[in-house]
Parts: structure tokens; C-alpha cells; sequence
């Protein structure tokens, strides 16, 4: 999977982290952890502009937080239960990541989403209890925006202040 994270972002740039970054969000077994600093190290290369990287990383995290939500929604707390019981183990997360994700949003509303986009494995589970709890639309975007800058944006100048070192560490 590193190889084709790779070629998704030297080929396409910040639209190629746009596209992860939306997929990691939907599909969690591919990882920010990854994609943010390797855009980050194309930044420090001058591959890549740092604004594209971040607005790549930004909105594509956002969409992708945005679909989860609308899932939740739509589906409720029970049927998204449910569904984690049936595919869960096919995205990466269990029906017990989804109910705490469920109990910690339940707590904290709105500071959950922003704190949760910064944690991995809850970043991608989390839209879907603000989703079923219906939590309204703007809150969301607003709280997930919060999180998603502070996240990419910590990544990505990881990525960019390894610069040469980016391979060693990785």
C-alpha cells in the first residue's frame, strides 16, 4: 500500500492527497499518518506546494468526514451497529471502536468530533455518531474543520521539516 500512497501523490499532487486524504476517511485502513507527511516531504522537495498540500488534505478529509457523517445520519445508531458487526474487521474498526466513539460523543458533543479528527482510528469513526445523533450540519462541518487543520496541518509540516530525513524515519 506505500508504494501505491507513493505513486497517488507524485503523480497527482495535491488532488492525489485530496483523493487519500476523502479515502482515509471512508476506508480507514489508509493511513494520514502516512499520506500527510510523505506530502509534507514533497513540500520540503519542492514537489509539491505546501498551500496545495494542505487544501489537498484539508478538504479531502473534510469530504470524507462529510460522507461518514451523512452515513450516520442516514443510518441511525442501531443499523450502523449493525453494520460494523457485519464489515467492520473489512474497514479496520469494530463494532466497540464505533461504540466508543459513540459514548465519547455522547459526553462531549461537538469538542468530541474536533479532538476526535486528531486521533487515530477515531478519526475516522467519528462523524458517524454526530451523524446519527443528528447533530446539526454547520456544528459539524465548523468542529471537524477545527480538528482536520490542526491535524493535516501538524502532519504535513512533520513531513516537510524531516525534508531529507523523510526516508530514514520512515
Amino acid at each position: 500500500m506505500d508504494q501505491w500512497i507513493r505513486s497517488v501523490v507524485e503523480s497527482l499532487g495535491g488532488f492525489g492527497v485530496f483523493l487519500l486524504m476523502l479515502l482515509e476517511n471512508v476506508f480507514p485502513p489508509i493511513p494520514s499518518e502516512l499520506v500527510l507527511p510523505l506530502a509534507g516531504y514533497h513540500v520540503s522537495q519542492g514537489q509539491l506546494s505546501l498551500a496545495a498540500a494542505l487544501i489537498g488534505g484539508i478538504l479531502g478529509a473534510l469530504a470524507g468526514a462529510w460522507l461518514s457523517y451523512e452515513a450516520g445520519r442516514w443510518l441511525g445508531r442501531e443499523r450502523t451497529l449493525s453494520w460494523f458487526d457485519r464489515w467492520g474487521a473489512w474497514v479496520g474498526a469494530s463494532r466497540e471502536d464505533v461504540e466508543k466513539a459513540f459514548g465519547w460523543f455522547n459526553r462531549h458533543g461537538g469538542l468530541a468530533v474536533f479532538v476526535g479528527r486528531c486521533i487515530p482510528g477515531m478519526r475516522t469513526v467519528i462523524s458517524l455518531p454526530a451523524g446519527a445523533s443528528e447533530m446539526p450540519r454547520l456544528p459539524f462541518l465548523l468542529w471537524s474543520l477545527g480538528g482536520t487543520i490542526v491535524w493535516s496541518g501538524l502532519l504535513i509540516l512533520a513531513g516537510r521539516w524531516l525534508g531529507s530525513s523523510f526516508e530514514q524515519v520512515g
